[in-house]
């Protein structure tokens, strides 16, 4: 039975687990802490202790051989990911895995003033968040080629799912940015980044580079606007950007400050995803039946 390693289990590793256990995966997950939510998953997963901050949890991962999906999140300070390092670290030569699959994002090629980002693209991380990310790729890149390990990179637009919407903030009518302000911007659903990462496990190849996105062209502004209609929401108000500088939170003003279009012909050709949600809306529609926005 082939054995997946996933570092870093939340909510994504856990869909990514359910999917590859159907599949007959073995699953080794580890996290600093993992709870088991339902008895399916303890059919075919087990849980192994290890903090990436603390070297002397983590020689003991089942490396070798397995297929690994590195979930597990940089520091929120700096622009480097110690935590790769040590990952990569503490794993002797007579241990190594089949494949890495990191799972990264796409601000690390920055703002692209809205046009259409293929994955030939190079790099430009504007923010720290995503200078990080860029980091833990290269760290992973490099390793993978000294020791002959295939490593794949997934660069993912926004997540969006159950559990996953702002429908707090909507309903603080926090205000949004005028259309025709709002820079483009990229989402793909839980369960589609679920499947995903389990065909870049099984047909990645070394050194690929995959966006992750859904292919719907849209805005910041358009995603809260449909989160509001689909949950019968009032829209929340309108602010320029001028306006908007002085209102809303840094973090949320750094994500504003970048647009671009991703490109997902490689991830749909190459890796065979069919997406389930190929548009926001369907999306939202599947979440609201489910009943578990929050």
């Amino acid at each position: 039975m082939k054995q997946i390693l996933i570092v870093g289990y939340g909510d994504i590793g856990r869909r990514v687990a359910l999917l590859a256990g159907q599949a007959g995966f073995s699953i080794i997950a580890a996290s600093r802490s993992v709870e088991l939510k339902d008895e399916e998953e303890s059919k075919f997963l087990q849980p192994v202790a290890a903090n990436l901050d603390r070297l002397g949890t983590l020689p003991q991962l089942p490396t070798k051989e397995a297929l690994v999906l590195y979930l597990a999140p940089p520091p929120s300070t700096g622009t480097t990911d110690p935590r790769v390092k040590n990952f990569c670290n503490s794993i002797y030569n007579d241990e190594l895995p089949q494949k890495i699959v990191y799972i990264s994002t796409s601000g690390v090629y920055g703002d692209c003033d809205g046009e259409l980002v293929d994955e030939t693209r190079p790099p430009n991380p504007q923010a720290d968040r995503s200078r990080r990310r860029l980091d833990a790729e290269e760290t992973f890149r490099s390793w993978g080629k000294k020791h002959r390990v295939p490593v794949v990179t997934l660069r993912v637009a926004g997540i969006y799912g159950p559990g996953r919407l702002p429908l707090q903030r909507i309903k603080k009518r926090v205000p949004l940015l005028r259309h025709e302000e709002s820079p483009y911007s990229n989402r793909i659903h839980a369960n589609d980044l679920a499947r995903t990462c389990l065909a870049a496990l099984q047909k990645g190849t070394d050194g690929a580079i995959y966006n992750v996105c859904d292919g719907e062209e849209s805005s910041m502004t358009d995603y809260f606007l449909a989160i509001a209609e689909v949950f019968e929401l009032p829209p929340p108000p309108m602010l320029s950007m001028d306006e908007a500088r002085d209102r809303l939170s840094p973090e949320m003003l750094s994500y504003l400050r970048e647009s671009r279009r991703l490109d997902n012909r490689r991830m749909l050709e190459k890796l065979g995803v069919e997406l389930r949600y190929p548009d926001l809306r369907s999306g939202l529609r599947a979440i609201r039946k489910q009943g578990t926005p929050e």
